[in-house]
């Protein structure tokens, strides 16, 4: 049984892994500390035509792993039936790092709590159930170890709704909002980013970056004057970044865009200009790769399609992967 907590949570972190846009909803369980939000449409991505020909079978061998499959099968829990969405809110940096994640989907509570007993019987250094008293009820909640020895915590809301938080007190807190349906309380900067998300895209991610980018190292930047770029200069237009926002949709094709808000349109130019640089770059050692065979069609699809633009504020970074690029990664003999 070992790793049965690094398998619990990947599970309910992750599945195991175009329609007219419409904004996305604020979850309202998110505390007001998040700082970046991330959303995953499991069962867009599972329903696509890309995953269902050229991903289905390797996330199907996944889910058979002797581990996973065992607590899989422990929980009565499937993954490509019974997990739909989860949305991640997240704050702090590096090791101080906490989150509350929503998943939702089709769950069985008292299968999934019977499991978890049966897991934590067999592997108490990585599995525990405590007990805590929520708006005067006593709730069950998983505590999982992971390897790192960090733990994190899970509680079922509802049929439909499981939460994790990266701390006990997190947990309890998204889940005392749940029974109250307590209103949204993210801050007006990081409500007014989601609302602009696609609630149809696979995945979006977003976050407030104002002041936030000041820390990193200049040495990070090193390697890019041999690109003709001044790394001291893009450190600077970073620092000038307030917001980003990355969208990655799945369906016939894969079309990845991200967003940057900058403070200014006059730092909206310049940070174009870098980006343009390096997407020049990029372009003019892209054809190396087309010598193997399996790489021509996404060296086409990136030559094509992989640009940078600026508009107002926002410098938008997109391109897009046909199928045939995916299929020949792949491996497909289509």
């Amino acid at each position: 049984m070992r790793r049965i907590s690094h398998c619990l949570l990947a599970v309910v972190m992750t599945a195991g892994l175009a329609a007219t846009a419409r904004a996305a909803d604020v979850d309202p369980l998110l505390p007001k500390d998040t700082e970046y939000v991330v959303h995953m449409n499991f069962k867009q991505m599972l329903d696509s035509d890309i995953i269902k020909k050229y991903a289905m079978g390797q996330i199907k061998q996944a889910l058979q792993g002797e581990d996973l499959k065992g607590v899989l099968d422990t929980l009565g829990l499937d993954p490509l039936k019974d997990i739909e969405q989860a949305t991640v809110g997240a704050w702090g940096k590096g090791e101080e790092m906490n989150y509350i994640g929503v998943v939702k989907g089709k769950f069985d509570t008292k299968k999934l709590y019977d499991g978890a007993k049966d897991l934590a019987s067999k592997a108490k250094d990585k599995v525990e159930l405590v007990t805590e008293a929520v708006d005067g009820k006593d709730v069950t909640l998983v505590k999982m170890t992971q390897d790192s020895g960090k733990p994190a915590f899970l509680t079922v809301a509802d049929d439909s709704t499981v939460l994790l938080g990266s701390e006990k007190k997190y947990a309890v807190a998204a889940l005392t909002a749940f029974n109250k349906k307590e209103k949204a309380k993210l801050s007006k900067e990081l409500t007014a980013l989601v609302l602009k998300q696609d609630d149809k895209a696979s995945m979006y991610f977003c976050g407030v970056t104002e002041g936030k980018l000041k820390d990193l190292p200049a040495s990070s930047f090193d390697g890019l004057k041999q690109v003709g770029v001044d790394g001291e200069k893009m450190k600077e237009q970073l620092e000038k970044m307030n917001t980003v926002a990355v969208t990655v949709n799945v369906g016939k094709e894969v079309k990845f865009t991200a967003i940057m808000g900058m403070k200014d349109a006059d730092s909206a130019e310049e940070f174009n200009g870098t980006l343009d640089k390096l997407v020049d770059t990029a372009k003019t050692f892209l054809p190396l790769l087309a010598n193997q065979p399996k790489n021509k069609a996404i060296v086409a699809d990136l030559t094509k399609s992989l640009g940078v633009k600026a508009k107002d504020k926002d410098v938008t970074l997109s391109f897009a992967l046909t199928a045939k690029a995916i299929g020949d990664l792949a491996g497909s003999d289509e």
